[in-house]
């Protein structure tokens, strides 16, 4: 082989093995690692991590036969419900566009590397070709398209940490409730199993009294009737327990037809006189709750998507360099080196950077408006759940003078119903409204605890620190 053609084979299988390496190298660092940005570092650990301490859950799992308290309850929800891991993801995956955020800020390198062979019906001989190159571009400035892009990714990457504390505060809520309505409604089942016990005592001795003539057939119908209706009472209460079953399930991220056991509550209510500076908790809230902390960077990040916008219709300047290496066969091998500066410069687009700038301002609008819309509505939700746990604290109080003086009322129309000088209407009057008051006494406890809860989800600082020490 001629001394020419073996140095320009010597120079092209150099080449290429120098391109290669590049690329290789380029890959493997690409591939190796896995956060060069630190990313994941931006997002929380796992499904039940949050910013707040009192709100982190380690997540182990609890023995199947352990009767769940409500501090197991919430903890089982937040590491298993599919909410909080859905909004962990979504996290996950915007850490990772900031990633793509940062990465403008380097350079990008590209090999290529062809070879062929062509074969001719001309008289000239076939012939090998092999050429390869590899260029580096480097993005200068860009009037702060880079910049802004990075923000509006970080914004949002604020953003949803925020929800996801949201989310965990929401599915937090749904957990007490859950908790606390299967209670209640095995409460009312109990309840419901007294009142028809006494309906029954009561229906045995109209019989008994109408046997020996010192009763009439319409007391004992309308002891038979309210015996039904006890009996029917505790169906719908049966059929509500086996309902708040399934609902607890699904919280907890199992299925329905899964019947977890949990350990009771306990009777007592420790009700403590709640008074407070509505305006003061409405001004805590806005600092807190992380869903208006989220409106609050979405407003940044629609604010930074409009220097992206306009900075799509400026220059751009970048600085590039290349080398080429081509052996065209027939032809002398060729080679060339360049490195520059380019200016790009958008002269017209079809009014595509225009319709862009108009989108990004209605875009700031709107988040803008549902930030506001989002702090009003913060407001009433204190408002509301103030004056509820309020009402709620005296509902209580006066459902257990309520019970109190029901038993009383029931016990003395009994015996004088059972001593044989009482009327029958008398004493299904008091039964029915003993059964009334232990109801309203069950939802008035439901409704306590659950407005003390959802005061704290209003306030954004809903956690395990708002736990009853009796729940635990």
């Amino acid at each position: 082989m001629p001394t020419g053609l073996t140095r320009n084979a010597a120079a092209i299988h150099a080449l290429s093995a120098y391109v290669i390496s590049i690329t290789w190298a380029c890959w493997a660092a690409d591939a190796t690692a896995a956060d060069p940005f630190d990313t994941l570092g931006l997002a929380a650990a796992g499904p039940a991590d949050s910013r707040n301490s009192q709100l982190r859950v380690p997540c182990q799992k609890v023995p199947a036969a352990t009767a769940l308290t409500l501090t197991d309850v919430v903890e089982q929800a937040l590491c298993n419900n599919p909410q909080t891991r859905l909004a962990w993801i979504n996290a996950r995956a915007q850490a990772a566009q900031v990633g793509i955020a940062q990465s403008a800020f380097l350079p990008s390198l590209t090999a290529n590397v062809s070879h062929s062979r062509n074969d001719t019906s001309s008289p000239q001989p076939s012939y090998t070709q092999t050429s390869g190159s590899l260029s580096i571009n480097y993005l200068l400035y860009d009037f702060g398209g880079r910049e802004a892009t990075l923000e509006n990714a970080r914004q949002l990457m604020t953003a949803l940490a925020a929800t996801q504390d949201a989310t965990l505060q929401s599915v937090f809520l749904s957990a007490v409730q859950a908790y606390y309505q299967r209670y209640a409604a095995a409460a009312a089942v109990t309840a419901a199993r007294d009142s028809l016990r006494a309906s029954e005592e009561s229906l045995q001795a109209a019989e008994v009294r109408y046997r020996i003539g010192t009763n009439t057939p319409a007391d004992r119908l309308q002891a038979q009737t309210a015996a039904s209706q006890a009996r029917l009472t505790l169906i719908q209460a049966e059929a509500n327990a086996k309902t708040s079953i399934g609902v607890l399930a699904n919280v907890l991220g199992i299925d329905a037809n899964t019947s977890p056991a949990i350990a009771e509550p306990g009777d007592s209510v420790a009700l403590e006189n709640f008074e407070r500076n509505i305006d003061e908790l409405v001004a805590a809230a806005k600092r807190s709750r992380p869903d208006l902390a989220a409106a609050e960077a979405q407003v940044k990040a629609a604010r930074a998507s409009i220097t992206v916008a306009n900075s799509t219709g400026m220059p751009a300047v970048s600085l590039f360099a290349n080398r080429n290496y081509s052996d065209g066969g027939m032809a002398d091998a060729l080679r060339s080196n360049a490195i520059g500066v380019a200016v790009t410069i958008p002269l017209f687009s079809g009014f595509n950077i225009t319709y862009r700038q108009r989108a990004a301002e209605a875009q700031l609008e709107a988040k803008t408006t549902q930030y506001e819309q989002l702090s009003k509505q913060v407001s009433l939700d204190v408002w509301r759940a103030y004056y509820a746990l309020q009402s709620g604290t005296a509902a209580v109080r006066a459902s257990a003078d309520l019970v109190a003086s029901a038993e009383a009322s029931e016990r003395m129309t009994a015996g004088r119903y059972k001593a044989g000088y009482g009327a029958i209407l008398d004493l299904l009057n008091a039964q029915s409204a003993l059964a009334s008051a232990r109801q309203q006494q069950i939802q008035a406890q439901f409704n306590w605890r659950i407005a003390k809860a959802a005061l704290a989800q209003a306030l954004g600082e809903l956690d395990f620190s708002q736990l009853q020490t009796s729940a635990r």
